[in-house]
């Protein structure tokens, strides 16, 4: 059965959402033409929001309906989800394509216009106009129309017969898939359900301080603006920084190139607007002491805004589809992002050229001791440092550009992009770090060259003192990491200094210290987990485990054979094996206590599955599993007799051309263990067997299987079998072998012994950990004695990396405290916006 009403009702509400919001800006823009008492035009302006607002809702409502009632007719559901994903994995099918992430972006417009609406009507209507024109070119980036064979928008309502042209729907149009192709591996992660929301509604706020630049550059209220736009630019800031560092950590935890971020030009296009937000935000602060910042804080809040739409062209066009692993593909929506990007543009420029003479200056020269000139030189570091990052990233748009025009362009991006840019940002963020300590001097006390001299004289002596005695205790020696380290800690002591000098004062106005201090012992934490992580899984064996390996693979990783214990550095690791995530049982299984079914996505209990002395899923159970991830246990235990546990992960799926390996973490004070897996048996590759060997025993008696001591432990009769139909002559007989592997871990293979149609069948078990392959070939009853052929292979093994990276806490310390930092100075900042606007003077 095809349900096209909901798609029908989905496709109306994107429609009903488009045109609404155009209403709703021609409705504005006329009320900014109007009197205050006449509110006509406000009237039907905040009608039609309400309908957009609603129509939005009822896109989500209907997109997320599909998804979660797996109508896989329709495309969007069948290229993103699956009937076996948890609900919660279905939320993030929801924002993986491209027509979700444009969804949820309206989504947060439409809160942020309620919001709007209802805490500042002074400024709404200007406001408002701006903000509904942006929410009318996203709705139409979901359109799905065709005018004039020109195709606007990609629709999310689209059904599977009209995009895929294969013969299946040619025999039956009413053909609906039985699954979906599901969600991508790697966004199947906490993670990822929680970090594009945030990152979006960072997206989403910067539009809230360009309109009330642009407002108040179309209204010539060339100063009032800032005040109520600096508490949403440094909401924007939290959000967007948050977001980011949440993608950070996600493929911290999910990739395995050791680290958490890779300089990907999806990354790059993200951290360039927010470093320019955090140019304008200074500038926006000290404009209220002097108007010669009026000029650079109008440039920068409108550059935010227009490279937030450049990423989203540079992510969503397909430009970046070969040299970036994020990047979406080209929907044919190219041209209309392009558009977009253009418009706004041109018209932000267009009419700051027009009242650029018109705009307030300070024709005071800035002093070199005047806060002014020190925020000014920060700001023009964060925008150099987002310069040199946009345009290596942007060599696609160029190599397109020039191609548009007929020519060649031989431009490729840098083939080592973690050192081409580390070398540059490095610099940048030692000035980042001495104009932070440096500049909340100015901000707070009036400075002369010997006032200047006095405030830093005693932060610099503890300085250098605590820098000495981290130099001798973590043996820093590289000079580079020397000033970066010094920078970083002085950059902290400064702002410490500041804190208790001033914020016991009132702490509410220390928001920009505290902020300075969470950026420093970023800083730190990204110095040392980057600059001085130990590879600790040396390959001492002196053999080359494969002449086809990488030679990095062959240096920095340790084998390990299954339950053979080997010393790595200070710790003894032991490999225990495969295991599998049973939905409902709060620890991974070892596969081999499970039996797969013809539905990848569930098994059967070889034994009964404990947990602290409590009997989850009894023997003989099915149970649903996560068919494409393999953990592997790998126990450490280091010199002092400590131990643990850690599960790297590898999976396995259609949906991407490799395996994807992904780490697993043991996390200290002062470093954490970064271990993953490089390479396992590939369970694709045809196994070699060696020739059978043919045994029999008597129940209760032992043999050797593999060089590991098996018992032959009875035969029971089975009723049934999976898989197989028995008739009423029909017999089947399970034999039960009871295999020891090292350190008392114990298997359990269960060959078969059918005979049915007076036929013998014969169906083999398998242990893949020891290289076992048992074969149930012959029952002598007059003897009581069983028959079997066992086939041997290489044991299971795994060749796995190990990396300590120090002091990675203090970078994930350091985004708290920034985030602390933000809060303080919003809240400052919306009081001091709130006392204004209640006084009628904002």
């Amino acid at each position: 059965m095809v349900h096209t009403f909901i798609g029908n009702l989905g496709h109306f509400f994107v429609i009903l959402a488009f045109i609404a919001a155009l209403v709703s800006a021609y409705a504005y823009f006329t009320q900014t033409k109007n009197s205050i008492e006449d509110q006509s035009w406000a009237k039907l302006a905040r009608w039609s929001f309400g309908i957009h607002a609603f129509a939005v809702l009822g896109i989500i409502f209907s997109l997320f309906f599909i998804i979660y009632n797996h109508y896989f007719e329709y495309h969007y559901a069948w290229s993103h989800a699956s009937k076996n994903l948890p609900t919660h994995y279905m939320i993030s099918c929801f924002w993986e394509g491209q027509e979700g992430s444009f969804l949820l972006w309206m989504f947060w417009h439409a809160v942020l216009g309620a919001v709007l609406i209802f805490t500042n009507k002074r400024w709404e209507a200007p406001v408002m106009s701006v903000f509904m024109f942006v929410q009318a070119f996203l709705a139409s980036m979901i359109l799905g129309v065709v005018i004039f064979n020109i195709k606007i928008g990609s629709s999310p309502f689209i059904l599977l017969r009209d995009v895929l042209d294969v013969p299946v729907f040619a025999l039956n149009p009413d053909f609906v898939p039985e699954d979906g192709t599901g969600l991508n591996p790697l966004l199947q992660n906490y993670w990822m359900v929680i970090h594009p929301p945030v990152l979006f509604l960072g997206f989403a706020t910067t539009l809230i301080p360009f309109s009330y630049c642009i407002a108040g550059l179309w209204q010539k209220r060339f100063k009032s603006w800032i005040r109520p736009a600096l508490p949403w630019a440094l909401f924007s800031a939290l959000m967007l920084g948050v977001g980011i560092l949440m993608g950070a950590y996600w493929a911290y935890e999910t990739l395995n190139f050791g680290g958490y971020w890779n300089w990907d030009p999806v990354e790059n296009a993200v951290y360039v607007p927010w470093l320019i937000l955090i140019a304008a935000i200074h500038t926006m602060i000290a404009f209220k002491k002097s108007s010669s910042a009026l000029k650079t804080a109008i440039i920068l809040s409108i550059t935010t805004f227009i490279l937030i739409l450049y990423s989203t062209f540079l992510t969503r066009s397909g430009i970046l589809g070969e040299s970036s692993v994020h990047s979406f593909t080209d929907l044919g929506m190219s041209g209309q992002l392009l558009l977009y990007l253009l418009v706004f543009t041109i018209l932000s420029v267009l009419l700051l050229v027009k009242v650029w003479k018109e705009l307030p200056s300070d024709e005071k020269e800035v002093s070199t001791y005047s806060r002014e000139f020190w925020i000014f030189i920060g700001a023009t570091t964060l925008c150099l440092m987002g310069f040199q990052v946009l345009v290596p990233t942007s060599i696609p748009v160029y190599n397109s550009i020039v191609e548009l025009f007929g020519g060649i362009s031989n431009l490729a991006p840098p083939a080592d992009q973690v050192g081409f840019y580390t070398k540059f940002q490095l610099w940048f963020a030692v000035a980042v770090a001495l104009l932070s300590g440096t500049g909340q001097f100015f901000w707070w006390k009036k400075m002369d060259r010997g006032a200047l001299k006095e405030a830093l004289t005693l932060p610099i002596i503890v300085t250098l003192i605590i820098s000495a005695i981290v130099f001798i205790a973590a043996e820093v020696q590289d000079i580079t990491y020397i000033i970066v380290l010094t920078a970083a800690i002085y950059s902290l002591v400064a702002n410490a200094f500041i804190l208790f000098q001033f914020g016991k004062k009132n702490m509410q106005l220390s928001g920009g210290a505290v902020a300075h201090m969470g950026i420093a012992m970023m800083l730190i934490g990204i110095l040392f987990s980057s600059g001085y992580n130990k590879v600790v899984s040396l390959n001492t064996s002196g053999l080359v485990y494969h002449r086809e390996f990488p030679e990095e693979v062959n240096r920095e990783n340790v084998l390990l054979w299954l339950h053979e214990p080997r010393q790595m550095e200070e710790y003894k690791l032991t490999y225990r094996g495969q295991h599998t995530e049973v939905i409902g049982f709060p620890d991974y299984v070892p596969s081999h206590h499970l039996q797969r079914l013809e539905d990848p996505h569930y098994a059967l209990t070889k034994r009964a599955l404990v947990h602290e002395e409590k009997t989850v899923y009894e023997k003989g159970e099915i149970v649903k599993i996560y068919p494409e991830s393999i953990y592997f246990e790998v126990n450490y235990e280091d010199e002092k007799g400590k131990s643990f546990i850690l599960y790297p992960r590898v999976q396995i799926s259609e949906a991407m051309p490799n395996p994807i390996y992904s780490p697993d973490i043991y996390r200290a004070v002062s470093s954490d263990l970064y271990t993953h897996v490089s390479t396992f048996p590939d369970p694709e590759n045809e196994t070699e067997w060696s020739q059978p060997e043919t045994i029999r025993v008597k129940a209760g008696q032992q043999f050797f299987a593999n060089d590991f001591v098996a018992v032959m432990e009875g035969v029971e009769k089975l009723e049934n079998t999976q898989g197989l139909q028995l008739g009423p002559d029909d017999v089947a007989i399970k034999a039960k072998i009871k295999i020891f592997g090292k350190e008392d871990v114990e298997y359990i293979a269960e060959p078969l012994y059918i005979i049915k149609d007076q036929m013998v069948g014969k169906l083999a078990d398998e242990v893949f950990d020891l290289g076992v392959r048992i074969n149930f070939v012959n029952i002598i009853p007059e003897e009581d004695i069983f028959e079997f052929e066992i086939e041997t292979t290489q044991k299971d093994y795994i060749i796995m990396k190990a990396l300590q990276k120090p002091f990675i806490n203090i970078l994930w310390m350091g985004t708290l405290v920034l985030v602390l930092g933000f809060g303080m100075a919003i809240r400052r900042r919306y009081s001091d916006f709130i006392k204004m606007r209640d006084k009628g003077t904002e």
